[in-house]
């Protein structure tokens, strides 16, 4: 059977794209073939906490904005639990609030949105505080796995200047790829993340 093996050749990667949506979220293409759409909308009406906008556009290498990428978010709550058996006080999550979304960039403007809460701050490896943070992972053409990176809040200073994953980054302008500003837009609260996938700002990208 090893000897068979050794003559088999490595199967040739694939990428995902160039058409991303269309497998993963086709309503946004206008194929409703699914019973049940993800969408990039977490909450609810009795959703507890600070409601907030995150949007932002992804660009290449060469800084051209990307049109066709697919980003999947994971949050704790606005009480900083996960909804997930792991999460050591299942007893505080909200039923409500299943904390993981789904969305693409739109196809003329390039910019992805999430609505969603600001998550409260989470109790990381060896009980060590993490500040309130929203991971994120992104699959496009040319991406042969999916990129995870983590997004924080510009008006968190406090807590990102202790959170353990932020200082393992050593350069400070690195670590602010990994910062989404906060603004107001018609009294919505909105961060605004851009992610670049190479080059001279790139985003920090996690080994997970």
């Amino acid at each position: 059977m090893t000897q068979q093996l050794s003559y088999l050749k490595e199967t040739a990667s694939q990428t995902a794209g160039p058409y991303v949506h269309i497998g993963l979220a086709p309503q946004q293409a206008g194929f409703n073939i699914f019973e049940k759409n993800f969408s990039n909308t977490l909450t609810q009406a009795d959703t507890q906490g600070e409601k907030i906008r995150i949007e932002g556009r992804v660009y290449d290498g060469s800084g051209s904005m990307m049109r066709d990428v697919l980003i999947e978010i994971w949050q704790a709550n606005a009480a900083g639990h996960y909804h997930h058996p792991a999460d050591p006080k299942q007893e505080q999550r909200e039923e409500g609030f299943r904390g993981w979304g789904r969305g693409c960039t739109d196809f003329d403007t390039g910019v992805y949105t999430f609505n969603t809460i600001k998550p409260g701050q989470v109790i990381g490896r060896n009980g060590r505080m993490m500040a309130p943070h929203i991971n994120f992972w992104i699959v496009a053409r040319g991406i042969n796995l999916g990129l995870n990176t983590r997004l924080y809040f510009s008006d968190e200073a406090e807590a990102n200047a202790s959170d353990p994953v932020l200082n393992l980054i050593e350069l400070q302008v690195r670590r602010k790829t990994l910062i989404a500003e906060r603004s107001l837009d018609k009294g919505q609260v909105v961060y605004t993340f851009d992610i670049v996938i190479q080059g001279e700002n790139e985003t920090v990208f996690l080994d997970i």
